[in-house]
């Protein structure tokens, strides 16, 4: 009887690759997030240049400010989309597949990830940008106490330094007792003196400036808030003025509201300013919070083209080269 033998040749192992089961890889994500901050900064590097080269401090020459404003947020807003979409795309393609038949769960676990790119990304921008204003400010803090040193050694040497003021009433109140075209203030001071005897001359004399500028600084400041001069406040100034410049009373009037009217148009114009800042900074915080939105829809989808082409193994080829360098 035949007997038939069979003999079985063991198969060569076929290597599996086996990936560890994880709802979150923090490394693409934190190399992602570093990756977008990194080409960020070269971008903008880039672009401080090119803006640097079409403006200009001479007149007429170069973009004006504001087109150099626009074009500076055009293109901060194109770098900051660039930067997270590359970001998430690095995070997408890096992360371990997750084996699943749900593709829904795939692909927002793979947006999420890109969503953890643009949080870090945020995150790190902010700690950044805090940082510089704190350098800035503590640079700011030092030059002023250095000016104030050297402005009170100067007040040291010379006192009448010590006194100088640049507040907006003490402007007007140079204004207004500035000497007259034929100043006498002796003679009008002797002329206007109240009947007191001997004593008022003599606590004429001992008035200062600060005691006659006080009530003068005081008047203007209420004043402000209402739109024109009290009537009383205008005869005392006027009074004042006449006194102390030799001008008829009808000219100090005159120059009291002359002066009055540019230290309204002077603080119109401090409002108007701070109004148009306000407007500026509203316009500039809704640009950047519409930006980062945009921004962390570019990562999110990003990550998810990053995720198909690593499924795909699809090579990306950059200036005609499929290496990642």
């Amino acid at each position: 009887m035949a007997t038939a033998t069979t003999t079985t040749i063991p198969s060569a192992a076929v290597p599996v690759e086996t990936v560890p089961f994880r709802y979150l890889d923090w490394g693409p994500v934190i190399l992602g997030a570093l990756g977008a901050a990194a080409m960020s900064v070269v971008l903008l590097a880039f672009g401080s240049a090119l803006g640097l080269s079409v403006v200009s401090p001479y007149p007429y020459a170069g973009i004006s400010a504001k087109g150099a404003a626009i074009l500076a947020a055009v293109y901060l807003a194109l770098v900051m989309v660039a930067s997270f979409a590359a970001g998430g795309y690095i995070a997408g393609r890096m992360r371990s597949p997750w084996r699943t038949t749900d593709e829904t769960e795939s692909y927002f676990r793979d947006g999420a990830h890109g969503f953890g790119v643009w949080s870090i990304g945020v995150l790190l921008g902010a700690a950044l940008a805090a940082s510089g204003v704190g350098a800035v400010v503590s640079a700011a803090g030092k030059a002023t106490t250095a000016i104030a040193a050297a402005g009170t050694a100067g007040a040291a040497s010379n006192p009448a330094m010590g006194q100088l003021s640049l507040r907006p009433t003490d402007y007007a109140i140079d204004r207004l007792l500035a000497p007259g075209p034929a100043g006498a203030p002796a003679d009008a001071a002797a002329t206007a003196a109240p009947a007191g005897g001997a004593q008022a001359p003599a606590m004429q004399a001992r008035r200062t400036r600060a005691d006659r500028e006080a009530p003068i600084a005081r008047a203007l400041a209420a004043s402000l808030t209402t739109p024109q001069l009290d009537v009383r406040d205008r005869t005392y100034l006027a009074r004042v003025v006449a006194e102390q410049t030799g001008m008829s009373q009808a000219d100090a009037e005159k120059r009291v509201d002359e002066t009055y009217a540019d230290l309204k148009a002077a603080e119109q114009k401090a409002r108007d300013a701070a109004d148009a800042a306000r407007k500026t900074a509203i316009i500039a915080a809704f640009l950047a919070a519409a930006t980062l939105a945009i921004g962390c829809a570019a990562a999110c989808a990003g990550a998810g083209v990053g995720a198909r082409h690593r499924d795909e193994r699809t090579a990306v080829s950059f200036l005609g080269s499929t290496r990642f360098w």
